[in-house]
């Protein structure tokens, strides 16, 4: 048990003595736990895959690991990617050889942030998972396609854990309530706050619901309202604050500084996020997302550097990996500002979602068998390097049924006024060929 405490005795923390000690017990992941789902159906059987665990944070994974070991009456060996390394992994399945020989149990080796490791630490794994000395548990936050190399992703069944719904946090809160602070009273609206910061997060939840029921306590009240509330943990609420400041109206400020090319508001508003507890890789994406929607081809490097900014995080954490994520937003800020791509993307996905079916030329077919050429695949098709300027002037390239098409209107800024001259040229070309 990876704690400082036993799990019933009244020292440890909140999260720890709710911690489920039975399948019945777990709150969430009906998909997988409930009747006839995958995992109750593994459990039941008593023949447990090894296994990726792959969710947001506070949803379950070591608490399904240390289950999965007690039902399979296992040796549980937990190890964390981020504190361990080759050496610790030898350890463990010393550890195991020696369970298995003296005591006749298998090992569940259980590795949390598996994405943590390198591809030499996952393949250390291999030989003892596929020898059956092991049943090995990752615990991920990130998506095991990318982060776990693919001989172990291979050798265990992935399964997909989802946050909390706010139902399920409401009956976490009612048992937190009821095992450490029974004789309080929480207003309706404090219970609405509390469930807006755990945004999905089981154990955010209990950390807090602890801290503010100490605090009711110590103070001697009988019901927490929402003035004790705001004295007492009014920075930890501070980007679900339901006066006006809520987290998705942050994101929106901080999209629109950016588009609006306010590199010192989108600053602002980023480090407002950050200093009320966002997940910085959540901003991640959303400043990718924000480089592909209002700034596109104008300025390509844009999204490269965004995309860098991400990584830079993952290697370095906080507080290091933040800085380049502030460098990105200053970036995107003051670059050239196009939605040009964004709207003909959205333009042709709507077209062709109402279009019919049409067949591809046969001019623009490839034609790799004798069959396919006697069939005039390719037939007439011209090689644009073979022609000036490397451009096919006149050539139709929509299906033949299909009067030419144009999604793309490029504006005048940053690269796009290069490409918007390009393909004004290229179209004259096509108009004097057409003569």
């Amino acid at each position: 048990m990876n704690s400082l405490f036993e799990p019933n005795t009244p020292q440890a923390p909140l999260a720890e003595r709710l911690r489920p000690k039975a399948l019945d017990e777990v709150v969430g992941q009906s998909h997988l736990l409930g009747t006839g789902k995958p995992l109750r159906l593994a459990f039941q059987s008593g023949k447990l895959p090894s296994m990726i665990l792959w969710g947001p944070p506070g949803v379950g994974k070591t608490t399904l690991a240390r289950l999965i070991a007690n039902t399979a009456d296992a040796e549980f060996i937990p190890i964390s990617a981020v504190l361990s390394g080759i050496k610790d992994i030898r350890e463990a399945v010393e550890l195991a050889e020696h369970t298995l020989q003296q005591h006749r149990r298998k090992t569940i080796l259980f590795v949390d942030e598996v994405h943590r490791f390198n591809k030499g630490q996952q393949d250390a794994f291999l030989p003892f998972v596929e020898s059956g000395l092991i049943t090995f548990i990752g615990a991920t936050t990130e998506n095991p396609s990318f982060e776990v190399n693919s001989a172990l992703l291979s050798r265990a069944q992935v399964f997909v854990l989802n946050s909390l719904s706010e139902a399920e946090l409401s009956l976490l809160l009612d048992r937190a309530q009821q095992l450490v602070a029974s004789d309080l009273s929480v207003t309706p609206e404090v219970r609405e706050q509390v469930l807006a910061y755990a945004d999905g997060d089981a154990r955010r939840l209990l950390n807090f619901a602890e801290g503010l029921f100490n605090a009711a306590q110590g103070a001697g009240i009988s019901e927490i309202d929402e003035t004790f509330l705001q004295t007492t943990m009014a920075s930890k609420l501070r980007r679900f604050d339901k006066g006006g400041e809520a987290f998705y109206d942050q994101i929106s400020a901080l999209h629109k500084s950016v588009r609006g090319s306010n590199p010192d508001a989108a600053l602002y508003w980023f480090l407002r996020m950050i200093d009320g507890g966002a997940d910085p890789l959540y901003l991640g994406r959303r400043i990718v997302r924000m480089a592909v929607e209002d700034i596109g081809i104008a300025d390509p490097r844009a999204q490269t550097m965004a995309l860098e900014a991400c990584q830079i995080y993952e290697r370095l954490g906080s507080p290091e990996g933040e800085l380049a994520l502030s460098n990105a937003v200053i970036y995107l800020a003051v670059a050239a500002k196009s939605n040009a791509a964004y709207m003909a993307y959205n333009q042709a996905k709507a077209f062709v979602a109402q279009d019919k079916s049409r067949t591809v030329p046969l001019h623009l077919r490839n034609a790799p068998t004798k069959l396919m050429k006697a069939l005039d695949y390719g037939k007439e098709y011209r090689y644009a390097h073979n022609e000036p300027d490397a451009y096919a002037a006149g050539e139709n390239y929509f299906p033949d049924d299909l009067p030419p098409q144009q999604f793309y209107s490029p504006t005048p800024r940053g690269l796009e006024g290069k490409i918007a001259e390009k393909l004004a040229y290229l179209r004259e070309l096509d108009r004097k060929a057409k003569k």
